[in-house]
């Protein structure tokens, strides 16, 4: 019986050690193995099991890209002007096995060179060049960084420069600068607005009077066409009057009587003197005659 007992117990025990010594790994995460105090295995995800008193999980590696966000360093540019500069750094490891064994503190070792890096490029840089090149400068940090951290099985995939903050008077100085270049940008912007505003309005005067021309001498034809016309029509209307005449025969004395109706018309203007033809004086003479024998008769 008491060997049944103990039977069962150390049954059960080595149960326990092969349930305590399943090891499950989640997505993308790694464990690195060491047997007997030696590296033995990278674990990758999955169903594991783990030698009891043997074998021991070292490290348990997160496989996912990481971020991490580095303290102000100070830095100081060419033209020797002192600046805050913080960073980000994003990065993945790579190989579970340097990581663990390429470097003891592998964060505190990539804050490090990213700050002696950084010191080295901004140091060649002055002040203009380091505010307005920060793509240049994060390619820089980012291929030096990742060189280096191969060793540590760590892949560098981005770097950014958080903040640049110069001093407090440097400040001051930009703020005035730039204060100054938005003014003179708004005065050539007025001038040029002005300028436009005074080349629109000459543009129209001038537009308008080729239009008052235009008009003055759309008039002027329209007027001298009409008086054309009007003379034309006259002239037509005296040579349809002579035609008449012509065709119909008149004798000389319907001739004189007409020329005595023109001289009659003559005598109602502001002439104070006419000559009269004796040929017309003579018909003249026999009309009064013909009138006093008209009158004669009535009587």
């Amino acid at each position: 019986m008491v060997g049944i007992i103990i039977g069962a117990v150390i049954v059960l025990i080595l149960l326990i050690l092969i349930v305590r010594n399943i090891k499950i790994v989640p997505q993308a995460h790694a464990y690195v193995i060491e047997r007997l105090g030696a590296y033995h295995a990278t674990w990758e995800t999955g169903l594991h099991l783990k030698v009891p008193f043997i074998d021991r999980i070292s490290k348990k590696v997160s496989l996912k890209e990481q971020v991490v966000d580095f303290p102000p360093q100070p830095v100081i540019t060419r033209d020797n002007v002192t600046m805050q500069i913080d960073t980000v750094v994003y990065f993945e490891i790579t190989d579970p096995k340097l990581y663990t064994y390429g470097v003891e503190y592998p964060l505190s070792a990539i804050e490090n060179l990213t700050a002696t890096t950084l010191r080295n490029i901004i140091g060649d840089l002055e002040l203009d060049n380091t505010l307005t090149s920060r793509d240049t400068i994060n390619d820089k940090i980012r291929i030096i960084l990742d060189e280096a951290t191969d060793a540590w099985g760590i892949k560098v995939i981005r770097v950014e420069l958080k903040n640049i903050l110069p001093p407090r008077e440097i400040q001051d100085a930009m703020e005035k600068q730039m204060k100054a270049e938005r003014e003179r940008r708004a005065r050539i912007l007025d001038a040029e607005g002005e300028k436009r505003s005074q080349i629109l309005v000459a543009e129209g005067l001038k537009e308008s009077a080729i239009l008052k021309a235009d008009a003055v001498k759309e008039q002027k034809i329209r007027e001298a066409q009409g008086e054309a016309e009007a003379i034309l029509t006259v002239q037509k209307a005296n040579a349809d009057a002579l035609r008449m005449l012509n065709e119909a025969s008149p004798t000389d004395r319907i001739i004189q009587l007409k020329s005595l109706e023109a001289f009659a018309k003559a005598a109602d203007g502001k002439a104070t003197k006419i000559i009269i033809p004796s040929d017309i004086q003579g018909l003249a003479g026999n009309v009064t005659a013909i009138k006093e024998i008209w009158k004669d008769d009535v009587k």
